[in-house]
């Protein structure tokens, strides 16, 4: 990333932060009240010290003088030290609570908004890692910057003063030497920013990988691939160790070098002022005094160095976080669709690619009425699933129109035409819940006897009633004492509670046996009577009853007609038909 970008992140990390402007003023606030305290002390030290000098010449009892001056010594670090407790746990809260909390926020409001193109090519795990991760590091270490770039700038100018008020030649000698840490911070934070990119980089490939192996992890038994997995794990936990190692020796090296060259300037400030003292009359009250506020000057310098390496640690998570909230979103569209829904659809010369390079859909023309059950069948990679994504507004069409019920889908919001399909997946998902809140999915609202009443309807009573609690039995997506034809058959049973006007089966029944299958074929007739279904289907026995039946390859529609028909062409369709059949 260019150091422009960098510059243009951290910018909008701090302009961020203006939700949470109030209490970091009331922290900066107390801040600045703690540094007064810091930057009083040393200044009442020296005329202690000056008084216990004056004792030692004139013999006087001083002890009666020293005591209030010692006391309220002891309240300006007390003082100083509670300021600093109460701002540091009022910044951790806020910035934990409000901006931690409200840029992950900010994050699943953009994933809901992305276009569907991006869950299909981003990893689950590279996701995750963003959102909780990378969110964390950039909270952990705003509060780290803003409490060092208030309290070590306030600090160092209060500092700066004080000691030009006592003495001039002390001051601008320390002055002087301050440039040097800077500048070596500076460019140690710029070298260790490049190895906390790549670092960064190599833990979302972990979490990939590590994310992988889990949810695949029956495919990576059966195929004897552990030791495979545990070597692509082990080489990039190696990479992750490598960059983390040189990031964190680069970042870390900052502050001890800052902290070594200022204890040189402490060095040559104790020398100088001995020498001050003893050839000009320089008073020794002065001299510790100054020599005290070199010291703290140092505290700043070591806590802006290390703000710096810090800017260098949260820029790439920051980046990453905000390379996905200005990701390009859908087109807002907010048309209702007609109403009474009849349900026919057209296809009007659409034209889709995934890529531009590899043209899929080409002017494809196509019309169903309402009630049609329509089956699309072809060989994989026809385009069969691409039908699907763009009745439901997955993806936006390159050219031409779909329309439903005569009217232009484009005008139409995405959720409106989304609420007229019931959908079954030949990927079954179950989240962790009841068997009862699962069918109920996508009507939460669904009583028991409506939940009950469609899993008749779908056959899949029977097997509930013989799990523990039945309905109430807790299920999920790593559950293992379901098949996989009574995952689906739930699935199934989920559609059919939403009652919906369009019907959609993408390999409703591509998970069950064929026993089964005859059955749920059955249910599925009653639930497709009356509304306009696509079916999408491998297997051609369960589309044999369909209006009309779509046969696709490479894009394009190649036959149409009824079973009976395409069987009498003797074409593409008869050929799908006889590899499946045929003895």
């Amino acid at each position: 990333m260019k150091k422009r970008n960098k510059r243009r992140t951290i910018r909008r990390v701090i302009l961020e932060m203006k939700s949470i402007a109030p209490w970091l003023i009331l922290g900066g606030v107390l801040d600045i009240a703690a540094v007064l305290c810091a930057v009083a002390a040393p200044e009442i030290l020296g005329d202690l010290v000056e008084r216990l000098w004056e004792y030692r010449e004139g013999g006087v009892s001083v002890l009666p003088t020293l005591l209030p001056g010692i006391w309220f010594l002891v309240a300006l670090y007390v003082g100083s030290g509670l300021l600093s407790l109460i701002n540091a746990r009022l910044i951790s809260r806020t910035v934990s609570r409000h901006f931690t909390c409200a840029v992950r926020i900010q994050m699943s409001d953009k994933i809901r908004r992305l276009p569907v193109s991006y869950v299909d090519q981003t990893p689950v795990g590279d996701v995750l890692n963003r959102m909780i991760d990378d969110v964390s590091e950039m909270s952990g270490y705003i509060f780290q910057i803003y409490s060092v770039m208030v309290e070590g700038v306030f600090q160092i100018l209060l500092i700066s003063v004080a000691m030009f008020r006592e003495n001039a030649v002390l001051a601008s000698f320390i002055i002087l030497a301050t440039p040097l840490s800077v500048y070596l911070s500076s460019k140690l934070a710029a070298v260790s920013g490049k190895h906390y990119d790549r670092l960064f980089e190599k833990t979302g490939e972990l979490t990939e990988i590590v994310e992988e192996c889990f949810s695949n992890f029956a495919t990576t038994k059966a195929y004897n691939l552990e030791s495979y997995t545990q070597d692509l794990h082990g080489k990039v936990n190696d990479q992750v160790r490598d960059s983390a190692a040189k990031a964190n020796f680069t970042g870390g090296v900052v502050q001890p070098l800052i902290a070594f060259s200022n204890a040189l300037v402490y060095i040559f400030i104790n020398l100088i002022g001995g020498w001050l003292m003893l050839r000009h009359g320089i008073g020794v009250g002065t001299v510790v005094t100054v020599v005290l506020y070199a010291r703290m000057l140092a505290s700043p310098l070591e806590q802006i160095a290390g703000g710096l390496s810090y800017l260098n640690h949260i820029e790439p998570c920051a980046a990453r976080v905000y390379e996905m909230l200005d990701r390009e979103e859908e087109p807002i569209r907010t048309g209702n669709v007609p109403q009474p829904l009849r349900g026919g659809v057209e296809f009007r010369d659409v034209c889709f690619s995934y890529t531009p390079e590899q043209p899929l859909i080409e002017h494809m023309n196509l019309r169903v009425e309402p009630g049609q059950k329509v089956a699309i069948v072809g060989p994989t990679g026809a385009g069969k699933t691409t039908i699907v994504n763009l009745l439901m507004g997955f993806y936006d069409i390159d050219g031409g129109e779909i329309l439903l019920d005569g009217s232009p889908m484009a005008s139409m919001s995405r959720e409106k035409i989304r609420e007229c399909f019931g959908m079954v997946l030949q990927d079954t998902w179950l989240f962790r819940g009841t068997v009862a809140e699962n069918v109920a999915y996508g009507k939460p609202d669904a009583t028991r006897e409506e939940v009950e009443a469609v899993c008749r309807r779908a056959l899949c009573h029977r097997f509930i009633q013989t799990m523990p609690q039945g309905y109430d039995t807790v299920i999920g997506e790593d559950t293992v004492n379901l098949s996989g034809g009574e995952r689906q058959l739930l699935t199934i049973a989920r559609a059919m509670l939403l009652d919906r006007p369009l019907l959609i089966l993408d390999e409703a029944t591509s998970n069950v046996d064929t026993r089964t299958e005859l059955l749920i074929q059955q249910a599925m007739d009653q639930l497709m009577a009356g509304r306009t279904c696509f079916v999408i289907a491998h297997r051609l026995s369960t589309i044999v009853n369909a209006d009309r039946i779509l046969v696709m390859d490479h894009g394009k529609i190649l036959e149409q007609g009824t079973h009976r028909s395409l069987l009498e062409k003797q074409g593409f369709y008869y050929r799908l038909y006889q590899s499946q059949y045929a003895v």
